[in-house]
């Protein structure tokens, strides 16, 4: 499975409206994969902490976008480290990366590149991650994100750093799971219907052609079919046909009124 963790304040108070999760969808889609689950969390080292350890712990694929810059609110480096029992440590790739970049900026400055300064000693804070990480590299300003298990990411809250190195990581990192999150799913319009009068044949299709899912979507002022149901299945394709198929008998033995057919892939 894939999942996230979106992580700050600004996101939870409104400030900011949260990018990741539709942009991620998008990444995903276009290799044939899905999104499982996400969490938001804001600025509270425990939380992140506990998501953290709960994501090391899944076995799972997962993303975590931001709080791994160098300021008193970016937590998740720490975090991770604790989540891991790992102290952190300058890796020594991320290392030359940041001088690198201190370079570049201190001439384009017109200024001399002083390695033991404040400000690149602060800048180098941004590479110290647990003992065991590898970089995940960040085209935009060269200042990496890092990788643990070698399947939880960490990237930049910063969508401009943070798509492209969720990209690089699911093409050089999980090649081989490109393709295995492809769902289908046909749904189906019932007008006027009552969602607990449908629940038994929903129960019935569910249980009949797991790992099938079946889905209710309620929609009462809708523009073109005014108050309906779209009432559908997903999973795999072969299993979703038969499933539907039997979905449509089940709605013509209960007299439901249905209209247009839905056909839809994710992943």
């Amino acid at each position: 499975m894939i999942g996230l963790i979106i992580i700050g304040d600004e996101i939870l108070s409104g400030r900011r409206q949260d990018k990741h999760l539709s942009k991620a969808i998008e990444l995903l889609s276009e290799r044939g994969m899905a999104v499982s689950w996400v969490r938001y969390v804001g600025d509270e080292p425990e939380r992140i902490t506990a998501d953290l350890r709960h994501a090391l712990d899944s076995g799972d694929v997962v993303f975590s976008f931001g709080g791994i810059g160098a300021t008193p609110d970016d937590h998740t480096r720490a975090c991770a480290g604790k989540a891991t029992g790992r102290e952190l440590v300058l890796h020594p790739q991320a290392r030359a990366l940041i001088l690198d970049r201190c370079k570049v900026l201190a001439e384009q400055d017109g200024k001399p590149f002083e390695p033991d300064s404040a400000d690149t000693q602060r800048r180098l804070q941004m590479g110290f991650f647990p003992v065991g990480a590898d970089i995940i590299p960040n085209p935009y300003n060269q200042i990496p994100g890092f990788t643990l298990e070698g399947r939880v990411h960490f990237l930049p809250g910063f969508p401009v750093m943070a798509w492209p190195m969720m990209a690089w990581a699911l093409d050089e990192l999980h090649a081989d799971l490109h393709g295995q999150g492809q769902l289908a799913e046909k749904a189906v319009v019932v007008y006027g219907a009552i969602e607990s009068v449908l629940t038994p044949l929903m129960v019935e299709v569910e249980s009949r052609y797991a790992p099938v899912k079946v889905f209710s979507l309620p929609s009462v002022d809708h523009p073109v079919h005014g108050r309906h149901i779209e009432l559908g299945v997903k999973g795999g394709a072969q299993e979703v046909e038969e499933a539907f198929a039997y979905l449509q008998q089940g709605l013509l033995k209960l007299g439901a009124k249905t209209g247009p057919i839905l056909v839809r892939n994710q992943g």
